[in-house]
């Protein structure tokens, strides 16, 4: 795969980047959607959650656990946050690579009410 987030990932292009291990890595997003939004990508080539397989499993589980822990620590878990996953075409995926967008920093509205 070839996405922007693997060129991220491969230091192509540049990234604010807030977070890194062996697994994963997370960076601001380019064109955030609340005051706090910043994307933890596995570094595994996973094209979107439904292409994930059970062997994924503990992969997806650490981008939530670092999703939270950056919470924590940048202050603003008590106050809460959201972490959305979209998937494929008509759930809002643009990039086709796995990952999880954290949203925090305001009040953010209602969810997951059809238009």
């Amino acid at each position: 795969m070839d996405t922007i987030f693997h060129k991220i990932i491969s230091r192509e292009i540049p990234a604010d980047i807030v977070y890194e291990d062996e697994h994963l890595i997370a960076f601001r997003d380019i064109g955030p959607q609340a005051p706090v939004h910043v994307l933890f990508v596995p570094k595994q080539t996973i094209p979107s959650l439904d292409a994930a397989k059970p062997e994924h499993a503990e992969l997806i589980g650490r981008l939530a656990l670092a999703a939270a822990e950056y919470a924590r620590e940048e202050g603003f878990a008590e106050d809460g946050y959201r972490v959305v996953m979209n998937c494929n075409a008509h759930g809002g995926q643009t990039v086709f690579q796995l990952h999880l967008h954290l949203l925090a920093g305001a009040q953010l509205g209602g969810f997951g009410i059809p238009r």
